[in-house]
């Protein structure tokens, strides 16, 4: 039902005019809300789904919830709402912060409006707009449970006095329950992304900022709270993430009180969001998952991604970026070699990386100048390697960096005033560039009307959108405040013109590798990077965590040399392939120093890639440990469960050997498969001193006894990987 009500409705201040409790409920999770007269939302029960309750029900669950008052504490019980406030006696951290030359910092918001839609298990949404005159301010929440059973949250604070007032802070919180006892979040670095933290969860704040201006290579990604069995396929998780690409904040909170909450919005520098009188600011959207287990998690995020509208339906092409195969080199006929051999083995898109343009023979000089350089690609060299690129079938795609500039250039010289700055000072240098403020509506039009015209000219396809510094000190000219937040509102509003003005331009997310992965940046790209190593036992971990996120069609993984660059490690080109298998494949190899033999390898994991990719691309992902850790398992498993591709990897040697029987999970138990082994290289001669005596011939097996006896799998050497194909069989 949907039950549009205002306060004046009501006969009386104290008549609710709205549903005092609401149950919005979505694929076994639920949100239960009591919606006061006199206060903002709060949660009851966030969880499992314990179906159907009548409003009598319902309200009995709200006084359940109520505790007693054993604290030495104020003489009401203290109601957390999903926007806390310090009014209430709260001792924890509130929601809104913020002042009008020191007033108005403790308002009282009591709703104007509830508007509130709940199917019967379709999800639904309570919005809220609340007010406090007195103060000055008016205050919307949004909360909504999505059909997939993510929650999806959303706040703004608006200015309805004379006279301006700055906002510090605007976060939302949800509870979570007393058995989530530990804390999971991820942090890393540049080329290690995606590093799993545990920790209990005590009286106190785990707070995790990002200051970086950028979502941050550290950044938490999902902090989680669980069980303390907590794993892949067991125990309970709630999660919160904040879809912000610039400076964010999330944080778990345990009071005195016992109340423990996640809750996070966007961090604000200081001064940089002060309203006028009229004006509006608007939180970040926060996603709230419940999921029993860490799997259960990262399915609903993926099935949230993949029912947008604009999620990529198209088979994912496999792209070669020749980065790594030669840098700042850009020699035509040694690229035109590069392509010629990258549509031989299968290639489908080929990106021209770094060095294109201007003067950047190298990392000092050209950025922001988005023209190609005639020293290089003068005479039209540049149109004949992008005609010889798609002659052979392949797309073309381009390195760009619009947000930044170096210091040398063109662009820099003639408007200093356009790069983000303090009075008297130019940011600390970082990799030798400065950030283009794209707030100044003259910058702005000015990147954009350059990559739209190199776009349109040359018929470009697809667009590495890079990111590779921090921003710093980064104010404003023109108003002297802090802009990161402008910046981000900018940046997210040029890659949207420029898709709109380029329709079919597909835009993959970098930032120095992994350092922009967020739910609010893949709304406007097509897929991330998700780190510049491409060492594949590095990427197995970046990969696996990535995961917990994004579905692997939006995460690009590439096959690179033998001995990685970023780590000197050398390793197979089996395990390189079979780990880029489990994303969006690619290739980032001078394919002219590998050998025949190599490349033949190579175009046969490439053939298989196409044939397994729409498995992968919409598959449910599956992970486990095996052995203590020392053997995993990743899999993708079809919709209707008929199908499956799972790859089984040795991290470690363990202590005994061969490992026990793999349990292989996610399958229908009441269907028999056909196990066999897959990819290139399955045909292999057969040796009992490393294949199970299933692995020549394959073996047929119920889903249940795949799930709870398992398999024996290959005796594998570490930082290898077999893979195994699973199909039903007829009935």
């Amino acid at each position: 039902m949907s039950t549009p009500v205002t306060r004046e409705r009501a006969e009386s201040r104290d008549e609710v005019a709205w549903p005092e409790v609401v149950r919005l409920a979505a694929r076994g999770v639920a949100l239960i809300l009591a919606v006061p007269h006199d206060s903002l939302p709060h949660v009851v029960h966030w969880g499992p789904d314990p179906g159907p309750l009548s409003d009598d029900e319902l309200r009995a669950v709200v006084a359940a919830a109520v505790p007693p008052r054993a604290t030495n504490g104020v003489d009401s019980a203290v109601v957390v709402s999903v926007l806390p406030e310090a009014r209430t006696g709260w001792t924890g951290t509130p929601g809104l912060s913020g002042h009008r030359a020191g007033a108005g910092w403790s308002p009282w918001l009591r709703p104007e409006r509830v508007d509130v839609v709940a199917g019967l298990g379709g999800g639904g949404r309570v919005d809220v707009l609340a007010a406090d005159p007195e103060a000055g301010l008016q205050v919307g929440v949004l909360v909504e449970m999505l059909p997939t059973g993510v929650v999806r949250m959303q706040a703004h604070v608006t200015n309805t006095a004379s006279g301006p007032y700055a906002v510090e802070r605007l976060d939302l919180a949800l509870p979570v329950p007393t058995r989530a006892d530990g804390l999971w979040d991820l942090a890393g670095r540049w080329a290690k992304e995606r590093v799993v933290q545990h920790r209990p969860f005590t009286v106190g704040t785990h707070l995790r900022e990002g200051r970086h201006g950028r979502t941050g290579a550290d950044a938490a990604t999902l902090l989680v709270a669980g069980t303390p069995d907590l794993g892949f396929a067991e125990g309970e998780a709630w999660g919160l993430h904040v879809a912000f690409s610039g400076n964010h904040r999330v944080a778990a909170e345990r009071v005195f009180s016992g109340e423990r909450h996640l809750l996070g919005g966007e961090l604000l520098l200081p001064g940089e969001v002060e309203l006028q009188e009229g004006e509006t600011y608007r939180s970040p959207k926060l996603f709230a998952v419940y999921g029993a287990g860490l799997d259960g998690m990262a399915a609903r995020l993926h099935s949230h991604l993949r029912a947008r509208p604009h999620h990529p339906r198209t088979p994912r092409p496999v792209v070669m970026n020749v980065w790594e195969a030669v840098y700042f080199d850009h020699d035509l006929q040694r690229l035109l070699d590069l392509a010629e051999l990258a549509a031989d083995v299968g290639v489908e898109r080929f990106v021209l990386d770094d060095g294109w343009f201007s003067s950047r023979r190298d990392d000092t000089s050209g950025l922001g100048d988005w023209v190609v350089a005639d020293a290089v690609w003068g005479q039209g060299r540049f149109r004949t390697l992008v005609d010889a690129v798609k002659g052979r079938g392949m797309q073309f795609g381009l390195w760009l960096e619009p947000e930044m500039v170096n210091l040398d250039s063109d662009v820099a010289r003639a408007h200093p005033d356009w790069i983000l700055q303090l009075p008297g000072r130019m940011p600390v240098d970082f990799r030798h560039q400065q950030v283009l403020d794209l707030s100044h509506p003259e910058a702005f039009a000015s990147v954009r009307d350059q990559i739209l015209a190199l776009v349109r000219e040359y018929g470009i396809d697809y667009v590495k959108w890079d990111h590779n510094r921090d921003l710093i000190d980064a104010g404003s000219t023109r108003t002297g405040r802090a802009g990161v937040h402008g910046q981000t509102l900018a940046a997210y509003r040029l890659l949207d013109e420029i898709r709109a003005g380029a329709p079919g331009l597909e835009i993959e997310s970098c930032s120095s590798g992994g350092a922009r992965i967020d739910l609010e940046m893949i709304e406007h790209t097509d897929r991330v990077w998700a780190s510049d190593c491409i060492d594949a036992r590095e990427r197995q971990q970046i990969q696996r965590w990535t995961a917990q996120l994004l579905p692997p069609e939006l995460v690009g993984s590439h096959v690179g040399a033998g001995r990685a660059h970023t780590t000197g490690r050398e390793l197979d080109l089996g395990f390189r392939a079979a780990t880029a298998l489990f994303g969006h494949f690619g290739v980032e190899w001078d394919l002219t120093a590998a050998s025949p033999a190599e490349r033949s390898e190579l175009a046969a994991w490439i053939r298989f890639y196409k044939e397994v990719r729409s498995l992968v691309h919409t598959g449910t992902v599956v992970r486990r440990d095996v052995e203590h850790g020392d053997l995993w398992v990743h899999g993708a498993v079809a919709p209707d469960q008929r199908d499956a591709l799972f790859a089984v990897t040795l991290r470690e040697r363990h202590v005994t050997w061969p490992a026990g029987r793999v349990p292989i999970p996610g399958l229908r138990r009441d269907l028999t498969y056909r196990v066999s082994a897959a990819g290139p290289g399955a045909d292999a001669p057969y040796d009992e001193r490393v294949h199970p005596t299933w692995w020549a011939t394959g073996i047929e097996l119920s889903g249940a006894v795949l799930a709870d006896v398992g398999v024996h799998v290959p005796a594998l050497d570490p930082d290898h990987s077999a893979l195994l194909r699973i199909e039903a069989m007829p009935r």
